[in-house]
């Protein structure tokens, strides 16, 4: 098992999303400003199962997007320039769903910053589960001023 780098509440000190919509669990490893690795531990009793689908629960493809979003936001908001800003959405751009993802799986979450300029810049992200891709998308964020 891999090395805890932020638990949840140590998470919570840099980006402001708190439950139900808190959608990381840890992050695993992190370059400030460039690379993070997180994961999110899908359970039977998330949120969204309850109606996505409740005979064949799977978890929805935009909420994998926003798990691979707030984990960009992790490592970006910890520049010290921009603690204790909101990273928010500017776009989605080339966003494939190849696995569906299921209660008891393991999504890991990888953002890799491709470019910044102040406080605009483009992450390439993938989900993956056993090594398997599930979501591959380039999300452009924009740091509140």
């Amino acid at each position: 098992m891999a090395e805890v780098l932020l638990n949840q509440e140590q998470i919570k000190e840099i980006i402001p999303h708190r439950a139900p919509f808190l959608l990381i669990d840890e992050v695993l490893s992190m370059e400030v400003g460039k690379k993070v690795v997180a994961r999110k531990y899908i359970k039977e009793d998330d949120f969204w199962f309850k109606g996505h689908f409740p005979e064949k629960p799977v978890t929805p493809g935009v909420l994998m997007i926003e798990m691979l979003a707030q984990a960009g936001a992790v490592c970006i908001l910890s520049q010290p320039e921009f603690k204790g800003k909101i990273a928010l959405f500017a776009g989605i751009d080339k966003a494939k769903f190849r696995k569906q993802v299921v209660p008891g799986d393991v999504l890991d979450l990888e953002v890799e910053i491709i470019s910044q300029r102040g406080p605009i810049g483009i992450g390439k992200a993938v989900a993956s589960v056993a090594g398997k891709k599930a979501v591959t998308c380039e999300i452009k964020f924009a740091v509140e001023v």
